[in-house]
């Protein structure tokens, strides 16, 4: 029951995942959101100090550090919320979660497979590629049924 419940959790979580990977979001401008609001709106640095209750060289700053990205995400999320802007935030996988998953099952299994194939090579009971294949596949497929904390284990 308990394997069930991961699994759904995976699943819901890639399904929220994709969405963000398929929405084909602009990247951020170079001189940063802040910045690029605040002078698409007109606002000067002056009123947003003022809305901000900062001086004007703190939101020259703020602009600056989000560029450079030092700002931390309660700043940037106040800053936004004085341009009239609410701060979404993602990390967004380049692959699905399950796909990181099997690429890693596989990886490892592939580098334990390694090892036992040249063990048997140099005992001359070497096993045809296609033999070690089949195996490796039913090695990583078990390494997903197991723990995935096992997955990330250092060998």
């Amino acid at each position: 029951m308990a394997l069930d419940f991961t699994q759904l959790k995976l699943r819901q979580l890639d399904a929220t995942l994709s969405r963000w990977r398929a929405a084909d979001l602009p990247s951020r401008p170079v001189s940063g959101w802040l910045k690029a609001i605040r002078e698409a709106l007109g606002m000067t640095a002056t009123h947003q100090a003022k809305t901000l209750g900062v001086t004007t060289s703190t939101v020259t700053r703020l602009e600056t550090s989000e560029a450079d990205d030092t700002i931390s995400l309660a700043t940037l999320r106040r800053a936004a919320e004085a341009l009239g802007c609410e701060l979404q935030y993602a990390l967004v996988p380049k692959q699905s979660l399950a796909d990181t998953l099997e690429a890693r099952a596989t990886a490892l299994a592939r580098q334990q497979m390694a090892a036992i194939s040249h063990s048997m090579a140099l005992e001359a009971q070497a096993t045809s590629p296609e033999t070690v294949e089949a195996q490796t596949r039913a090695l990583a497929e078990s390494l997903l049924k197991g723990s995935r904390r096992a997955l990330w284990r250092e060998s």
